[in-house]
């Protein structure tokens, strides 16, 4: 027997994302879930982003972002950088992440996650709740330990998180819950 839960649920478990956006000296790093791929060739990708966050404002103004994919040994920074305001903290510091200057757009990207997508938008969609930044990925970074004899991940071996139901996962092994961050 199924029982009607009126949308509690949605799509489940979804891609846990770090945004970086800005630039060298001035960034932010946002942790979503709101996040996939709406087109191959060329790759073009959304993430979706409350209008009152810092990060739906830095976006907009420079038009583009990276989407740096966490691995298990991020569960904590990733939570961090989802919780806190980019207005009130530097997430780079505070979290100890090191910032790396990507090769087409001028937002860092995230050392320490074993994927990094620089993307440029090409549209924004206005919804009730949410901004959609619909991008062009430009450039790719990926760590070469995750990759196999072909040069394509491994996502096997890549461990990278997902969210579901306020707790993170990490090869269907929860790893970590909402607010596991923030907390001494």
């Amino acid at each position: 027997m199924k029982i009607n839960l009126q949308n509690q649920l949605g799509l489940a478990p979804n891609p846990v994302a770090m945004i970086s956006s800005g630039d060298m000296e001035n960034s932010n790093i946002a942790t979503i879930a709101w996040t996939g791929i709406i087109n191959s060739e060329p790759m073009i990708v959304y993430v979706s982003i409350r209008p009152s966050r810092f990060s739906n404002e830095i976006i907009k103004q420079t038009r583009e972002f990276v989407i740096n994919l966490p691995d298990e040994n991020l569960v904590k920074q990733a939570d961090f950088c989802g919780t806190k305001s980019g207005r009130e903290v530097d997430k780079f510091e505070t979290c100890k992440l090191t910032k790396r200057q990507s090769v087409k757009i001028k937002s860092p990207y995230i050392e320490e996650c074993p994927i990094n997508l620089e993307c440029k938008v090409i549209d924004i969609q206005t919804f009730d709740s949410h901004e959609m930044f619909v991008a062009e990925v430009v450039n790719t970074h990926c760590d070469e330990s995750i990759l196999n004899e072909k040069k394509e991940v491994d996502f096997g071996k890549a461990n990278l998180l997902t969210f579901a139901g306020k707790k993170y996962f990490a090869g269907n092994r929860e790893v970590g819950v909402r607010g596991c961050g923030v907390k001494e």
